[in-house]
């Protein structure tokens, strides 16, 4: 009796071998991937990414191979919306304040049973340079499981190009005008300490995304010196920025042309006579703008500006075009456009650097 009960128990476990093995390929995946994720934790903090800064959010779950889809919308709503397919919310906040520039606040809701969405409400349009999503493995000694990381820059990401030369060193970017100073204004409005501003932080992010030190004169729209200065107060408090910066390799200032004929056109870069390395900083990023910026080339010339006179380290001025020129002021307002300026910039900063 007990012979026979033990060769029914080997058939049935041979059968049941059998029935797994010959289980179809397709249905092994499909009953892996009928795993739920679960949302566990949250963090998010400001950070810098390759010398960009950036508000990261970190999004917890418990397994790896997260099935997700990542949707910007920037009309009715400006959000960066993670599409979660076989994903539950867990015990996350459905609401989450972010109270940061960048991103303001973050959403979770479940669409549907185990499909979620995570929403986070931004403080401007982006594009696709100015986020990164990725996962990241499990890391038990900081205590976190694996995770879903969003970094949303500040300014777009310039990569895919690193600048040689530029690593280790110490650049001074003067954006022209600011504060009570416009500069020059176009035709429709835009104003140089506007353009001069945009395009000299794109600049500053590509720099030190290289490794250079970037020290500003101005990061956002205020006069250098503070309210109520004379010109030469305003414009010695740029150089001193300069000058008070420990190691400072060189000083880049920045501006945009003006003429009261609306048809006067190109770029043009300065430095003051008799520094043969102040000719050679200035060379190289005319070169780089006529190659990259498309427009009419007024060469490389001297002249006696303050800030570059005064400097004691080589110095240049950019007229990066005429902004009372309306095709050129539209250039100089469209944000493609100033990243061409930038990289032709820094191309010519690296090509100095790179003697």
């Amino acid at each position: 009796m007990c012979k026979f009960f033990r060769r029914i128990v080997s058939a049935a476990v041979l059968l049941l071998v059998s029935m797994l093995v010959s289980l179809p390929q397709g249905n092994v995946e499909a009953a892996s991937k009928s795993a739920v994720h679960e949302l566990n934790y949250f963090k998010s903090y400001e950070t810098k990414v390759e010398g960009q800064d950036a508000f990261r959010i970190e999004i917890g779950m418990d397994r790896d191979n997260l099935d997700y889809q990542v949707i910007v919308k920037n009309y009715v709503h400006k959000q960066l919306v993670l599409d979660m397919k076989n994903t539950k919310p867990g015990k996350l906040k459905k609401e989450i304040k972010l109270n940061n520039s960048i991103a303001k606040r973050l959403t979770i809701s479940e669409l549907e049973r185990h499909h979620t969405q995570v929403a986070i409400d931004l403080g401007k349009v982006i594009s696709e340079e100015n986020y990164n999503v990725h996962v990241e493995k499990a890391d038990h000694k900081a205590g976190k499981p694996y995770r879903l990381v969003v970094d949303i820059f500040a300014e777009p990401r310039m990569a895919g190009e690193n600048f040689k030369g530029v690593k280790g060193r110490t650049i001074v970017l003067d954006p022209g005008h600011g504060g009570s100073d416009s500069g020059a204004v176009g035709p429709t409005g835009l104003a140089e300490k506007t353009a001069t501003l945009a395009v000299s932080k794109k600049v500053k992010s590509m720099l030190e995304s290289s490794g250079a030190r970037v020290v500003m004169t101005r990061d956002r729209d205020v006069d250098v010196y503070g309210p109520n200065a004379s010109d030469r107060q305003e414009l010695q408090a740029r150089v001193n920025v300069g000058e008070y910066t420990p190691g400072a390799d060189i000083f880049v200032s920045i501006h945009c042309n003006a003429f009261s004929n609306p048809a006067a056109k190109g770029m043009e870069t300065y430095y003051y006579p008799g520094s043969a390395r102040g000719e050679r900083l200035a060379t190289y990023i005319y070169d780089e703008l006529l190659k990259d910026g498309g427009l009419a080339g007024r060469g490389v010339r001297t002249a006696n500006f303050y800030v570059i006179k005064h400097s004691s380290m080589p110095a240049t001025l950019l007229e990066l075009a005429f902004i009372t020129n309306p095709r050129e002021e539209s250039l100089l307002g469209d944000d493609k456009y100033q990243t061409t300026l930038a990289k032709a910039i820094v191309r010519g900063i690296s090509r100095y650097f790179g003697e």
